[in-house]
């Protein structure tokens, strides 16, 4: 087995980690070129500060030799170990350590200190950094901003003049998996909390931004994105305000068709997005034009699509973000408006 062939199986106990919660670092041991153990990081779920995914592919792999000393045996893990892990790793008795990422705040393998170098200690284990560094190091990136979007929601101040559509609503959503990210720094929002989804590799060679119909939210896009995502591109999908997971501003009057589209322009600036492939539902222009004719030299392409009518159990869904009249105000401001301006536009021509 080659050194990545090994990390992707750490990184398989990384994914699973990942999925029960935890920070997403996953180990594997192997012995005369055999995989004999594996191990990911359990301290929330098993309640002890132990639970590297170092500690629990040593204890997995002593076990299966009848040994605590597992000379001759690698272990490859996606993120450099802490002082912890190091100690473990040399009572062991390793013959080698292979290692992803680096992790600059904790690394004991160089980063912050280098215990394997320390030529007081009676053992040499080989230490060898790097390996799928990328690969290891992005579903870390992917934890910790959806931890830092999930504080920023939960501190989020609610306007007097808004509503915020309770989280339960959208609890059991089929075909709508994704963990949200919330900003609400930017200078338009003034304080109003923006969702939206961002998917995908952040330096993927295509990037979509999907933007919903008038009666809808990004849940709109779920089987479209999903493919997208499958294909590796990067897709984000923000929920204008008024509708989805977006915060709801209670007056009709606060909409106007100026302001949207400039709400999404800052975040494309603030997300740095671009050659954009731009995906809209059919019949509904706004806001895709008026972003393509504000910033042309963002996008790449506009895909216009035919989207299914929902059956009775997605319809649901569409209506989740809108328990009730109050919610709709967006609703109704923006339909009044988009006829006032065909109209306009029709009476023009």
């Amino acid at each position: 087995m080659t050194d990545d062939q090994a990390m992707q199986l750490a990184l398989t106990q990384a994914n699973l980690a990942a999925a029960a919660g935890e920070v997403p670092v996953g180990a594997v041991v192997l012995k005369d070129g055999m995989l004999i153990a594996s191990g990911r990081n359990a301290p929330i779920e098993s309640h002890d500060p132990s639970a590297h995914a170092e500690i629990n592919a040593l204890r997995a792999a002593a076990q299966v030799l009848g040994n605590y000393r597992l000379e001759g045996c690698e272990l490859f893990v996606t993120l450099e170990p802490c002082a912890m892990c190091v100690g473990a790793m040399l009572h062991a008795r390793l013959q080698r350590v292979v290692y992803g990422a680096a992790d600059p705040k904790t690394g004991a393998a160089g980063s912050v200190v280098d215990l394997f170098a320390n030529a007081l200690l009676n053992h040499r284990t080989q230490v060898q950094g790097g390996v799928l560094a990328q690969a290891c190091a992005e579903p870390l990136q992917r934890f910790f901003q959806q931890k830092r979007a999930q504080n920023q929601a939960a501190c989020s101040p609610l306007r007097q003049d808004a509503l915020r559509t309770p989280e339960t609503r959208f609890s059991g959503l089929q075909g709508y998996p994704w963990d949200s990210h919330y900003i609400n720094d930017l200078p338009t929002l003034d304080g109003l909390r923006l969702h939206y989804l961002d998917l995908g590799p952040q330096d993927a060679a295509q990037t979509w931004l999907c933007l919903h119909g008038l009666t809808a939210w990004s849940y709109q896009h779920r089987k479209k994105i999903a493919v997208l995502v499958a294909a590796g591109h990067r897709v984000v999908a923000p929920d204008l305000i008024g509708f989805g997971k977006s915060d709801k501003p209670k007056k009709e009057s606060f909409h106007t068709l100026q302001w949207h589209p400039q709400v999404l322009l800052q975040l494309l600036e603030r997300l740095d997005l671009q050659r954009v492939m731009l995906l809209r539902p059919h019949g509904m222009p706004w806001p895709g034009q008026v972003l393509m004719s504000a910033a042309p030299g963002r996008f790449a392409e506009l895909v216009v699509t035919d989207l299914e009518p929902p059956n009775e159990l997605e319809q649901a869904a569409y209506e989740a973000p809108f328990p009730d009249r109050g919610h709709r105000a967006a609703l109704r401001a923006l339909d009044v408006l988009l006829v006032s301006a065909r109209e306009a536009k029709s009476n023009s021509l």
